[in-house]
C-alpha cells in the first residue's frame, strides 16, 4: 500500500468518525466537534494530494490547507457563539430542543 493510499484510507476513516458523531449526537458540542474532524479529513486530503502529487513544490497544498483552517476557526466561533446564545435562552445546548430559535 503506498503512503498516498494509507493517508486517503486515514482521511476516509476520520471523515467517516466526523459524519456519524454530528449526524448521531444531539450536543451541540459534540456536533460541532464532528464538523471539525470532517474538515481535518479535508485538510489531511489536500496535504496528501499536495505532498505526493506531480509538483509538490508549488505548495498549493498548504494554501488550501491555510485557507481552511481559517474557514474552520470562523466556523467554530459562529457555532459556539450560536451554542452560548441558545444556552442562554433555553438553558440546553440539545439540539431537539433548539426548535425555536427566533429572539
Amino acid at each position: 500500500m503506498s503512503p498516498l493510499q494509507i493517508c486517503l484510507v486515514v482521511s476516509t476513516l476520520l471523515f467517516c468518525i466526523g459524519l456519524i458523531g454530528a449526524l448521531s449526537r444531539s450536543n451541540s458540542i459534540l456536533v460541532l466537534l464532528g464538523i471539525e474532524l470532517m474538515l481535518n479529513a479535508a485538510n489531511l486530503n489536500f496535504i496528501a494530494f499536495w505532498r505526493y502529487g506531480p509538483h509538490p513544490e508549488l505548495g498549493t497544498g498548504v494554501i488550501f490547507v491555510l485557507f481552511s483552517i481559517a474557514v474552520a476557526a470562523a466556523e467554530a466561533a459562529v457555532g459556539l457563539a450560536l451554542v452560548i446564545a441558545i444556552y442562554r435562552h433555553q438553558k440546553s445546548i440539545r439540539l431537539q430542543e433548539a426548535v425555536q430559535l427566533k429572539g
